[in-house]
């Protein structure tokens, strides 16, 4: 190993046993014999208390991916679905609005927060607050680990950015997995936008009629990307959110087409591809920053603070990251799919399979009532449109806040 010396100290000398003591070898061994052992057993000893709280971190993870065999019956009010699609071209006919969704944004956020950086660059310098905190809001302690994954990314400027392709307003949807897109067929509306975001693996294919088949971001973690890449766009890229170190890892491992190492598996609490069919120049790293105000800043969660196991409920979810994310990127931005009516637990939670809205009361990392009355907010000031209705809809008869 690189840095490792001689145990023997330079320019010493072997000492001869004295030849008074013919039996000091064989006590020096008897003696040698339980020091090995006992080292051994520590070994084997933290070796099982890792193994140990490994299974009972997966054991007491929500168990999302679990599908129910029941098949839901949904059906969805055809006048819904008419006023969903009428709001929507509404929107995508409307005077687009230059920069209108991150200055309503910076309205609610400290001078001190002010993000200019979605993504990091390896020639970009990293700021000294980025090592504060340990993922998914920093990277402290990962200097050397980040330092290597940014060699494989591209340079800011060799690359054309999103919303600055064109002098053209850009308008992004950041597009949910909720069961209210299910039976819509808002695919050709969601198409039309500029930018698509899509969370973690929510599929394509078959939903295509529902959800578009269109992706300009595919945002995620090693345990949510699909196990299969189902994004056919050539113009994806894949967004890369850390909330551990061995996240680091493993998308420099997806960069380099390599196999994850066998140990670094024990950490991901559920099965992770083992490649992801882009170019590295399709790669991105999302600045923490992004996650650290979503917490911080709009949802005026506590600083995060050491524990011994897990978060508190001061990680945002991935789909509130996102929207923070488009508004740095987009002049305006909509949701799609957004929404957890937990007073409805029949209700399908995801578009693309058989769970019901009971499903999210297992989930103990995010504070899903806090997450609601900031979009409702947003929504109600006009900062972001919701095109599904899931949090506030605006274009409902009643005019008031709408579950799935």
């Amino acid at each position: 190993m690189e840095g490792r010396g001689s145990l023997r100290v330079r320019g010493s000398k072997t000492t001869k046993k004295p030849e008074d003591f013919p039996l000091s070898g064989v006590n020096e061994s008897n003696m040698r014999l339980p020091m090995r052992c006992l080292a051994h057993n520590r070994r084997v000893l933290v070796l099982v208390v890792v193994l140990g709280l490994v299974c009972l971190a997966i054991v007491s993870l929500p168990l999302f991916e679990t599908e129910s065999s029941v098949q839901l019956d949904w059906h969805v009010d055809p006048a819904h679905k008419q006023s969903v699609h009428q709001y929507i071209h509404k929107v995508l006919e409307g005077e687009c609005q230059p920069g209108s969704a991150r200055q309503s944004l910076l309205a609610r956020l400290p001078p001190s927060s002010q993000i200019t950086q979605p993504f990091l660059w390896k020639d970009v310098p990293l700021p000294d607050d980025l090592f504060l905190f340990s993922p998914p809001f920093g990277f402290r302690g990962l200097q050397d680990k980040l330092k290597d994954l940014l060699s494989l990314l591209p340079d800011s400027d060799s690359v054309s950015k999103l919303g600055q392709a064109s002098n053209k307003c850009q308008r992004c949807v950041v597009v949910g997995n909720g069961g209210i897109l299910r039976g819509l067929e808002l695919g050709p509306l969601i198409n039309q936008y500029d930018i698509i975001i899509r969370l973690n693996s929510g599929p394509l294919g078959e939903f295509s009629t529902d959800v578009g088949n269109r992706t300009s971001i595919r945002m995620s973690y090693p345990e949510g990307t699909p196990l299969a890449w189902v994004d056919t766009d050539t113009d994806t890229l894949f967004v890369a959110v850390v909330y551990k170190s061995v996240d680091i890892s493993w998308t420099s491992a997806m960069i380099n087409k390599l196999a994850v190492p066998l140990w670094e598996w024990l950490f991901f609490w559920q099965k992770v591809p083992n490649q992801i069919p882009l170019e590295p120049h399709r790669f991105r790293l999302l600045n923490p920053q992004v996650i650290r105000e979503t917490a911080l800043d709009l949802l005026k969660y506590p600083p995060p603070r050491p524990r011994l196991w897990g978060w508190d409920q001061n990680v945002p979810t991935l789909g509130v990251s996102a929207l923070n994310l488009a508004s740095l990127l987009c002049d305006e931005v909509s949701l799609a799919g957004f929404g957890y009516n937990l007073s409805h637990q029949g209700a399908p939670l995801h578009y693309y399979d058989h769970l019901t809205m009971s499903a999210m009361q297992q989930q103990k990392m995010h504070n899903v009532d806090r997450e609601t009355e900031l979009l409702q907010s947003l929504i109600k000031a006009g900062t972001i449109t919701d095109l599904t209705g899931g949090i506030h809809c605006s274009f409902c008869p009643s005019l008031s806040t709408r579950g799935i």
